[in-house]
């Protein structure tokens, strides 16, 4: 082991602390946070993902297949903006950041516990107000709540808008919560250029987190104050200027896919490091990388408004400046490969979770860089490519890199081990089946086929088929993942300190496996860096 540690015993951890139902609710640990983090985005992925499965059902045939086209916009509505506001944007970040970021630069805890804890029923809160409109009626106009239209429809569109607003504050919080704690609180010897890839990337989009989403705020504030006042500030006909809209809300949203991606790119630096037993590649190269995506990440949301009324001259600097984020990206890509190359790479389930993301990963960056082009954009804009894009960056990224987390670190989170068969398998359904819905998706838009439509016509049909069947092999793929957790939990093998054999802190916590209330009975000191395999 490169990093200091101490030993501790068997019996004490984090779980049984305390015991109770108001012990969790009350908690201040960071670890038991995550936790309920973990718990809530599950139930909202369950959501979402139905109403995506709901969604591609209704589009398998031309014409009415189960819902009418008004309860079809409001079901792509909710999986939209359940899936980004309450599942990818705080995933990574809000759990596994939770969880492992004090402990990796050696800390007892985040700097501000209570205020972390607030932000998780804040985030609740701002939950419950977005599925509250529902009760509402519904709101049919998309995630984005793109103006006009969001201020004359009729729906819950305010309860929903409050409610993005409220988690927008949890984000701010966290974000807060995590650049104080690895600014204050590492552990002595653990310089800026020890602390593990995953901190810096956490680090990185806190920064977006905390520059980025009062924008949103500030949007959603008046595009409330539009539709309940009637204060012309969107509305052409009141004398607003809807293009406005799309400005504010791209400038925080596209960062925002930072904000998804960036933790992901953090996950994926400790799997291929620790499962190719070789010191990572360009530690300080993809360190800096974060923050230069993360920079570079406020100067590219014109690109969303290409066929806007933006000029000719705005569009090509957008353009130059977007295509400049795939060099950062790049360079993180060719570090994991040149990471592997000669290491002793095990294909153990997360590695798997790791490759399929750099798989399709790699697929939505290219396409991101074709959609960044103006001459392509234009041609491709408000199609099914756009779509395919989105989820292959989103999706297929954001999502490979979580579940490859969670079996990466769920011996260290519950102290047992994933049955690796099962695991390996919903790896090869949700890839397999995630290209199989998607893929066909690129070539749709390329037909033409426009996004978000109820109905289309039959040439688009064979394709729609198979893109609906690949939704149902991505829904069984996660079942066998959530099968798996739980079976693990009932009767999986108690796992060791280190089954992987990482090289970083949360694998030398005091406690076997599970960690203790505090992480470590002593601050642990450090004398090197966190990749140490030579």
């Amino acid at each position: 082991m490169s990093q200091a540690h101490t030993a501790g015993g068997e019996n004490h951890n984090y779980l049984n602390h305390e015991k109770g139902l108001w012990s969790w609710l009350t908690t201040v640990d960071h670890k038991r946070i995550g936790l309920m983090y973990f718990i809530a985005i599950a139930l909202f992925f369950l959501v979402g993902g139905i109403f995506a499965l709901l969604v591609r059902f209704e589009l398998i045939a031309p014409g009415k297949t189960l819902v009418d086209a008004g309860t079809y916009n409001k079901f792509m509505t909710l999986h939209g903006a359940i899936m980004v506001f309450m599942v990818i944007i705080p995933g990574i970040p809000a759990f596994l950041g939770n969880f492992f970021l004090p402990i990796m630069v050696g800390a007892k805890d985040v700097a501000f516990p209570r205020l972390n804890l607030t932000s998780w029923y804040v985030f609740m809160l701002g939950a419950i107000l977005a599925v509250l409109s529902l009760t509402m009626g519904g709101v049919d106009t998309g995630w984005t709540f793109y103006t006009p239209y969001s201020i004359r429809t009729s729906g819950g569109v305010v309860i929903m808008v409050v409610g993005a607003f409220v988690m927008g504050m949890s984000s701010i919080l966290t974000g807060l919560n995590f650049i104080v704690t690895v600014h204050k609180l590492r552990a002595p010897g653990m310089t800026m250029m020890r602390i593990p890839l995953f901190v810096w990337a956490l680090y990185s989009t806190a920064i977006i987190q905390m520059l980025a989403t009062p924008v949103l705020g500030i949007t959603l504030l008046l595009l409330i104050a539009e539709r309940v006042l009637g204060v012309g500030i969107f509305d052409p006909k009141l004398g607003g200027d809807p293009v406005l809209f799309q400005h504010f809300f791209w400038f925080y949203s596209h960062p925002a896919v930072y904000i998804m991606v960036l933790p992901a790119m953090g996950v994926i630096s400790e799997l291929v490091t620790t499962f190719s037993r070789k010191t990572i590649f360009g530690y300080t190269a993809i360190a800096y990388s974060s923050l230069a995506i993360a920079a570079v990440s406020f100067f590219v949301w014109g690109h969303h408004m290409f066929v806007s009324s933006q000029s000719d001259f705005a569009g090509i600097m957008f353009s130059i400046i977007t295509v400049f984020v795939g060099v950062p990206t790049a360079i993180k890509v060719f570090n994991w490969v040149a990471t592997m190359y000669k290491g002793s790479v095990r294909l153990d389930s997360p590695m798997l979770y790791a490759l399929g993301f750099l798989f399709l990963f790699s697929i939505g960056g290219v396409t991101g860089i074709m959609l960044a082009t103006l001459g392509m954009n234009v041609h491709f804009h408000d199609t099914y490519f756009v779509v395919a894009h989105f989820h292959y960056v989103m999706v297929g990224g954001v999502l490979m890199a979580f579940m490859g987390g969670i079996f990466y670190w769920f011996p260290k989170m519950f102290g047992k081990m994933c049955h690796e068969g099962m695991a390996r398998i919903s790896w090869a359904f949700i890839f397999i089946g995630f290209n199989v819905t998607f893929f066909p998706q690129f070539i749709l838009g390329a037909m033409g086929m426009p996004r978000r439509y109820y109905d289309y016509i039959p040439e688009y049909h064979s394709l729609n088929q198979i893109s609906t069947i690949g939704s149902w092999i991505i829904g069984t793929g996660f079942l066998i993942a959530l099968i798996a957790m739980i079976h693990a939990l009932i009767a999986g093998e108690k796992a060791s300190k280190n089954p992987w054999g990482g090289k970083t802190l949360e694998w030398y916590t005091d406690g076997d496996p599970l960690p203790i209330h505090e992480n470590f009975k002593e601050i642990p000191v450090i004398t090197a860096g966190p990749y140490e395999y030579r």
